[in-house]
């Protein structure tokens, strides 16, 4: 394959059918794990799973409401169990929290049973993702720009151990998708 453009349904398909595991979209909040982690499984013909849809189902109750009730540490356990499950049970797409590759079990479980995505993604396209939630909580208090430029420096490190980058900009999300299923060819 060479370039987006040449990606035909029959390469996708060759791809999808070579890959024996998960794919784990990584990354800042706002990055578009979710969005493009939703058009990636379709086009891979895989089911798609936001982590932290799973773990609010298994929690009962919103993350902000686990943060505020119980802080992070608590949710990164939880996080991590939630995680350590969705790689059992599929070999889909799992879009995680931003902070979900952080952790040192939940990156080693990541890196050792899945293909890692880290979808980079510049700080003024994230803040302007992000204000459209209110859902945030690292986000609540203070600038969300100095937030999220502290958070990927502190960050960056970890999700750089990820199997594959790409850069997600305000192009469709579709392109994302086709550079991750072309960057998942080479890998393989």
């Amino acid at each position: 394959m060479t370039g987006n453009a040449s990606l035909t349904r029959k390469d996708i398909a060759d791809v999808a059918a070579r890959l024996d595991r998960p794919v784990v979209l990584v990354g800042l909040m706002g990055a578009g794990k979710s969005t493009v982690g939703r058009r990636l499984a379709g086009m891979l013909g895989r089911k798609f799973v936001d982590a932290d849809d799973a773990i609010e189902e298994a929690a009962q109750r919103s993350i902000p409401e686990i943060f505020d009730e119980f802080g992070e540490a608590y949710f990164r356990d939880g996080e991590r169990r939630v995680i350590a499950r969705l790689i059992e049970e599929e070999r889909g797409v799992i879009a995680t929290g931003g902070g979900a590759f952080v952790d040192p079990e939940t990156r080693t479980l990541i890196l050792e049973r899945t293909v890692a995505v880290w979808i980079d993604c510049d700080i003024d396209t994230l803040v302007e993702r992000t204000a459209r939630r209110n859902t945030r909580p690292l986000l609540r208090n203070g600038d969300p720009k100095q937030i999220l430029t502290d958070l990927m420096e502190k960050r960056r490190e970890f999700y750089a151990q990820a199997h594959i980058r790409v850069t997600s900009d305000n192009a469709p999300h579709k392109d994302t998708a086709r550079s991750i299923i072309e960057a998942i060819d080479k890998w393989l």
